[in-house]
């Protein structure tokens, strides 16, 4: 593996998610602020995710075509630009086209992984991945806590001029040091805003069809739970903003300790497969118990859970990644991933919604919902794994 660029590519990202960090906990509240509904919330975080659908395969093939460096190039200038705009936020509005904006740069996920699968060979894929995984933690570490002080002391204004900052330096970051890594490109390529075929391609592999089915189910439930979370704790458990930004740091500790160094050692060990299974049932157990913690718990047995959450999610996503791009065409990995993060971007539409409305209902209601899909998450493993090992017997027969 190619040391220098996967280090680059490293604090790209990490930086990249530090501004996404600042953001994303607040976002529930400050919307509220502003005088918006559980809906117009849940409409507003899913608008990020709406574009991440649309557009994370539109940068994986445009990637396959011409590259994977100008590609995170211009997609962290978009980023740059929505965060410039969130700091200027003093209407629902605003806030919207910010993460309109916000959604089309982060999109640029499917191109990282891509990055990784250029410079990587297949045993080291899954540890890779991890560590890039490792990133989007360490983003989420320091993140929500920089996010809560900055509102509590200097404003919205300060923390979307402090994000906009810190992707920018992503910006110059990637521009002096981030080399190209696809050796052989596909100018003849063809790209679309949509492309039905994509999807239908990648369905017609069973193997990949389950692990796009499961990367739903686990990311709907993570989400569902992220965006009504911020709501429970400053509602039923009294915390303040920059309290909950601690708690979402601690998630990315955790995501950090099981990304950076642990998912290696226990895909060598155990295998990719069953990891996906066993992180499903364990952030099952995590995102389930959240609401029915007591209040002086929080920070006691509440910890132990947020890691279940934590550890469970730090599992399945990137052996789930991993997975997909084993059984995918080599040729067509941009394109393949970029369907991949399409559905967690569907995923990621209702899930903010689906959290929103359900919390208006009844504050448990998000993540029982949640549990429920990670069972049948659970499930879909447990059957990837029989299927294959069913394929091989007959394979060897």
């Amino acid at each position: 593996m190619q040391r220098s660029p996967f280090v680059i590519l490293f604090f790209t990202v990490f930086l990249d998610l530090v501004g996404f960090g600042i953001v994303l906990p607040l976002l529930p509240n400050y919307a509220r602020e502003l005088g918006a509904t559980p809906l117009e919330i849940g409409i507003i975080a899913g608008s990020y995710s709406v574009m991440q659908f649309f557009f994370s395969p539109i940068w994986g093939g445009i990637s396959d075509k011409i590259g994977r460096r100008p590609v995170i190039l211009i997609s962290i200038a978009t980023s740059v630009v929505s965060y410039f705009l969130f700091s200027q936020s003093h209407s629902l509005w605003f806030v919207f086209l910010s993460r309109v904006l916000a959604g089309i740069g982060s999109a640029n996920v499917t191109v990282t992984q891509a990055y990784i699968t250029d410079i990587t060979d297949r045993k080291s894929r899954s540890k890779s991945l991890g560590i890039l995984g490792a990133a989007f933690g360490l983003g989420f570490v320091l993140g929500p806590p920089i996010g809560g002080a900055i509102k509590t002391n200097l404003g919205i204004e300060a923390v979307g001029y402090v994000a906009a900052s810190l992707t920018f330096l992503d910006l110059i970051l990637a521009y002096f040091f981030l080399p190209e890594s696809l050796k052989e490109k596909k100018p003849h390529a063809e790209f679309r805003f949509f492309s039905v075929k994509s999807f239908s391609k990648a369905f017609q592999e069973p193997a990949i069809a389950r692990l796009l089915v499961v990367n739903f189910c686990f990311t709907f439930a993570f989400v569902n739970m992220q965006i009504s979370v911020p709501l429970l704790w400053k509602e039923h458990y009294a915390q303040t903003e920059q309290n909950i930004g601690f708690l979402f740091a601690f998630i990315g500790i955790v995501s950090v300790i099981v990304q950076g160094g642990l998912i290696g050692k226990f895909t060598k060990r155990f295998g990719e497969r069953e990891v996906l299974t066993g992180g499903s049932a364990v952030m099952m157990l995590g995102i389930g118990l959240l609401p029915f913690v007591p209040e002086l718990w929080l920070l006691s047995f509440g910890l132990v859970v947020l890691a279940f959450v934590a550890i469970g999610n730090g599992f399945c996503t990137p052996t789930n990644t991993a997975l997909v791009s084993l059984y995918a065409n080599p040729a067509e990995q941009g394109e393949t991933l970029g369907v991949l993060q399409s559905i967690g971007s569907l995923a990621r539409m209702f899930g903010p919604v689906s959290g929103s409305l359900l919390y208006g209902l009844d504050y448990h209601a998000p993540y029982l919902v949640g549990g429920m899909a990670l069972f049948l998450c659970l499930l879909l493993s447990m059957t990837l794994f029989k299927f294959e090992l069913h394929h091989h017997q007959e394979a060897s027969a």
